[in-house]
This record gives C-alpha cells, structure tokens and sequence, in this order.
C-alpha cells in the first residue's frame, strides 16, 4: 500500500477497536463476518469501490453510498466501520478491498483475544499452513476460483472436522472464499503474522531437520530475541531433509544454518 492507503488503514484500525470494544457481545461476533462479506463485494464490484474511494466526492456523499449500499445487510457496528474506512483517503480503490479484509481478520482475532483463544488461534492456523504445503492437491482444490466458493468451503470443513477454534475455522473460512488470485498459503501465514501481531510478537518460520525439545526452544527464542530487540513467537517445521541444523525466516530475512545447505555450497564451490 502507498502512504495514503497505509495511513487510511491505521486510522480505520484505531476506529474499528474503539467500537469494537463498546460494542455488545452479539454485535461484536457478526463484524468480522461482516467485514469480510464486504471485502468480497467490493472486490466483485470496481465500480462501487471506485466511487466510495473517490476523494474528489464529499465524505458525506461516501458515508450516505455505504448505507444505501449495506445498511440492513450488516449490523449497525459494521455499517459505521464501514463509515469510518470511507472517510479516509485511499491511495487506490483496490486498497479498499483489502483495508476492509485486514479489518475482518482483526476483528476475528480480536474475539479471540476476549476468550483467550488467541494463542491457540495463531497455532492452528499455523498447523493448517503446514497441511497445505505438504499436500499441494488439496491446497490446489480449496485455492480453484473456477469451482463455487459452497464446494470450496465444504472441502475445508471435511478437513477441518471441527478440530479448530471457532475463530480459526471462521478466518480460515474467509482465507478459502475470497484467496482472490493469492497462494492460500501465503495468506494463511498473514493470518499468523497477524495473530501473533496482536500479542505483541513476531513470527519466526522454523524448518527443523528434527524435532526441537523445549530446552532448544527456549535457547532460540532468548537469541532471536536478542538480534530482533521484540518478542519472537516460534512456529516450527520438520523437515528431515535438511539432514541437520535449521533454517530460520523472519519476514522477508532467511537465516539458513541446515546441513544440506552447507553441502549444495560445497558442491558449487568443487564444481567451479
């Protein structure tokens, strides 16, 4: 996003937590589902979300299109986030649609935040991201726009068997209808990033050739801790291909320690 969008999304986001938390219970559960049914409209309708981003237009003129647009589609907290996000300038209609997806997720974890499933939240999305990389046919399956969002979803909730948190299934349910041309996997780890954002953490992807005991773990988290200067949560892969050591990403940074990575170097270097 550009500055304008970044700043319309962080002003949105205040705006959401604000009527988030003096909200009622039952308001509260319907604004991520909300929030995400709108995303996927605006996504579908370029014409709308043109015109609602439109900043040549008064903002009573964007506020007034939002209720004649959702108003007794979405509950009344939802119709004045929706407001609120129309007031902001975006630097493109697009960011709309992905401003409003953000404030879907964010009120999704933020139920999780008020239960305390947070954390358990953050790892069952992360289990399911590892479920796609090692089975690419299903990923393949829940990521094909050509086939009905109804099929799409029906196959995520065969495999999720109601073994996750009701805000996991719901987020992830959101992830599956709308990937919007996007690796499914790529959004199920901002959908982790963001949890983890939530508790004030980072998230580091570690590929293990092994299995780490909760001794190893601690050591990693007290050194990533120390380079990175903020709170690390780790989510850990197995892979033994690796044959030894780890590889390690934060964000877009790769710390590559395995010993199959060390041994693909000595090959080059012998092979010159």
């Amino acid at each position: 996003m550009q500055p304008a969008s970044r700043a319309a999304l962080a002003a949105s986001r205040d705006q959401l937590e604000s009527r988030f938390r003096d909200a009622g219970p039952q308001d509260r559960d319907r604004v991520g589902e909300d929030l995400g049914a709108v995303a996927v409209v605006l996504d579908e309708q370029p014409v709308i979300r043109r015109h609602l981003t439109d900043s040549a237009a008064p903002e009573q003129v964007r506020r007034a299109m939002v209720e004649s647009l959702f108003g007794g589609k979405v509950n009344a907290v939802s119709l004045a986030i929706l407001a609120d996000v129309v007031s902001s300038r975006w630097s493109r209609p697009r960011d709309l649609v992905d401003g409003c997806e953000e404030l879907a997720w964010q009120a999704l974890l933020a139920l999780a935040e008020q239960d305390q499933s947070l954390d358990d939240v953050e790892d069952e999305l992360f289990r399911f991201g590892r479920i796609l990389v090692a089975q690419p046919r299903l990923t393949a399956l829940l990521s094909d726009e050509s086939q009905p969002a109804d099929r799409r979803l029906r196959l995520l909730h065969t495999v999720l068997a109601d073994r996750t948190r009701p805000v996991t299934r719901r987020l992830l349910e959101q992830a599956v209808r709308a990937p919007r041309r996007r690796a499914l996997e790529e959004i199920i780890d901002e959908l982790v990033d963001r949890a983890a954002a939530r508790r004030e953490r980072s998230v580091a992807y570690v590929t293990a050739a092994g299995p780490l005991s909760e001794q190893q773990e601690q050591r990693l988290i007290d050194v990533l801790n120390r380079i990175y200067q903020r709170p690390i949560s780790l989510k850990i892969d197995v892979d033994p291909g690796l044959l030894g050591g780890m590889v390690i990403r934060m964000g877009d940074e790769v710390i590559d320690g395995s010993v199959a990575s060390r041994l693909d170097h000595a090959h080059q270097w012998m092979s010159r």
